[in-house]
């Protein structure tokens, strides 16, 4: 029995781990949203929702990037600058010349493969690396479209305006995107050994696996949501501006950690990374809505971020 109880604490300790790291952040988000219902009961309605969340899912697919690129240990500076050149493209050609886009996009999402593998053959901080792809993505967006333009192509904007039955546009995506995540990096074998590649690289080869061969595929894929979430933007402001989303870079990786990620490699929820970009939007409208100034909100969200992480650690030194 004895041993029993000793097999099932480490279970419970981590349920409690996994249950902490997503509860404060969707308290966080419940809190707010009591406060904005409070404010503008009007909000809390279909189209109520649709107004607070619909510039989430960029940001949302954005966090998510960045999530695969921390799992891995490193960290993205250049997210912000890639969904601004993607936004230029979109805007440029997708409607006029949607085959050259598709190309542009799939060799940037190869680009986004061939830093991962830089980074891992020549053992480059990735910090240094991608703030310098930072400037290559912004300077390419600038040399396509120097300043916002362009048109979104109908359907594109005719999806981000689509209201299905019953769940509010953004609601549903994040609900899809969350469940999506958690099932391939959570759930699945596969997923395991992504997380391994970031926490424990040298037992994933011992295992038989190429991290080689792994740190290309999560880049890509972030390359690929990165893509999303540009595309998501373009559908939602109409136009290509390549100095639209800088906030993301910073915003994403607030979101990673704000919903349990680590920069150690190895920890991520990607229910938690949604739920954290969902929170960080939201934050911008309640502050709207406390009429506090816009100079202020970017302060206001880092504060929310540092409050919840203060909880996160207070209830971990507490449950140890």
């Amino acid at each position: 029995m004895a041993d029993t109880a000793l097999q099932r604490r480490p279970r419970l300790t981590s349920a409690l781990g996994s249950a902490l790291q997503i509860g404060l952040p969707a308290a966080t988000l419940i809190a707010m949203l009591a406060v904005i219902f409070w404010i503008r009961p009007s909000a809390m309605s279909y189209f109520g929702f649709t107004l607070l969340f619909k510039f989430a899912v960029p940001l949302m697919f954005a966090a998510l990037a960045q999530m695969l690129v921390i799992m891995l240990g490193d960290i993205d500076l250049s997210i912000g600058s890639f969904v601004g050149f993607v936004t230029c493209v979109a805007a440029l050609y997708l409607d006029e010349a949607p085959l050259l886009a598709l190309v542009i996009l799939a060799a940037s999402i190869a680009v986004y493969a061939g830093v991962g593998l830089l980074i891992h053959v020549r053992q480059l901080p990735s910090i240094i690396v991608t703030l310098g792809m930072s400037f290559i993505w912004l300077g390419a967006a600038v040399t396509l479209m120097p300043g916002p333009g362009g048109t979104a192509p109908r359907w594109l904007v005719a999806f981000m305006s689509w209201k299905p039955p019953f769940v509010p546009l953004p609601v549903l995506i994040a609900l899809l995107t969350a469940l999506i995540g958690h099932l391939v990096i959570s759930r699945s074998s596969y997923g395991a050994v992504l997380r391994g590649a970031g926490a424990n690289p040298r037992a994933v080869e011992r295992a038989g696996w190429s991290v080689r061969t792994i740190r290309c595929a999560v880049y890509a894929a972030a390359g690929a949501l990165a893509c999303l979430a540009g595309l998501t933007l373009t559908g939602l402001t109409t136009s290509g501006d390549p100095n639209v989303a800088p906030a993301y870079t910073l915003l994403g990786v607030g979101a990673v950690i704000l919903g349990g990620g680590a920069f150690t490699g190895g920890i991520v929820s990607p229910v938690g990374t949604v739920i954290g970009a969902l929170t960080l939007a939201l934050a911008g409208s309640l502050l709207s809505f406390l009429q506090v100034p816009p100079t202020w909100q970017i302060g206001a969200q880092g504060a929310i971020l540092f409050l919840v992480l203060a909880g996160r650690i207070l209830f971990s030194e507490h449950r140890s």
